[in-house]
């Protein structure tokens, strides 16, 4: 895939430090030959990044708050002066509240209900509606992260399991929608992964640990592997998939129980 992304412009939102997900997507996109712009939420989130751009020759940062209209349309008409068109965005956003991150889903609260489901699914609808007019020329990639407490009861997970069966369904419908204009929609669903987000989830070191045991792969997904699934859908070798939930997890979704050493 070296150079599968040459002369492509894309933004990638939701870069929190360099372990985070979306930084080994922008890495990855990056080495493909791809020029980056970001977005980040508030002063300490942008100092982390700002040195993480420059690495990948990028000097194009912009301040969103995904919850707010004017915050979302600002960041995209800054984007739109710089490039009047782009061929992918990045998705990488999420959030519930962490005290709702341990213990039973029966407790979640509404208002906890309603900002994860805004921020962590709504956001993409939003963010694809403004991408889409930049895109609509020539065609792009909009790409969002899952995960696989979507469809499968994980620890502690709770509200963000249901957000995130939210976005998987958003992804589908905006793949009908925007295929049209040669606009496809993916989301790529790694396992438990060593990051800032996953860290807020209860019991997550033992999730990881088990998950890494028992997996076919022996093997939690690396920055890399989900990176360089991202380039493949972004490029045009990713031409004809649009709608997909890709699963980068070394195969643990395949299982029906552990491994018989763990059981």
């Amino acid at each position: 895939m070296t150079q599968a992304l040459a002369g492509k412009r894309g933004l990638i939102m939701g870069v929190a430090n360099d372990r985070s997900i979306a930084w080994g997507i922008a890495r990855a996109m990056h080495g493909a030959g791809a020029e980056l712009a970001f977005t980040y939420q508030g002063d300490a989130f942008g100092k982390r990044l700002e040195p993480l751009a420059a690495s990948v020759g990028s000097d194009f940062m912009v301040d969103v708050d995904v919850t707010d209209d004017a915050s979302l349309d600002a960041a995209f008409g800054k984007l739109a002066a710089r490039w009047p068109t782009i061929d992918f965005v990045v998705h990488a956003i999420a959030f519930s509240d962490k005290s709702e991150l341990t213990g039973r889903f029966l407790n979640t609260s509404r208002a906890n209900f309603k900002n994860s489901l805004d921020i962590s699914a709504y956001s993409f609808i939003d963010v694809a509606r403004r991408a889409h007019p930049m895109m609509v020329e020539n065609g792009g990639t909009l790409l969002t992260l899952t995960y696989q407490g979507s469809n499968r009861v994980a620890p502690n997970y709770n509200v963000m399991g249901v957000a995130k069966a939210a976005l998987e369904s958003a992804t589908r419908y905006l793949a009908n929608d925007l295929g049209p204009d040669g606009i496809r929609v993916n989301a790529i669903s790694p396992g438990p992964m060593k990051t800032l987000a996953g860290a807020a989830i209860g019991g997550a070191r033992k999730t990881y640990k088990h998950t890494d045991q028992n997996a076919p792969l022996r093997s939690n997904a690396t920055l890399e592997a989900v990176g360089g699934t991202a380039v493949y859908l972004a490029s045009e070798a990713g031409a004809c998939t649009t709608g997909e939930i890709i699963r980068v997890d070394g195969g643990y979704h395949v299982l029906g129980m552990p491994q018989p050493d763990y059981l």
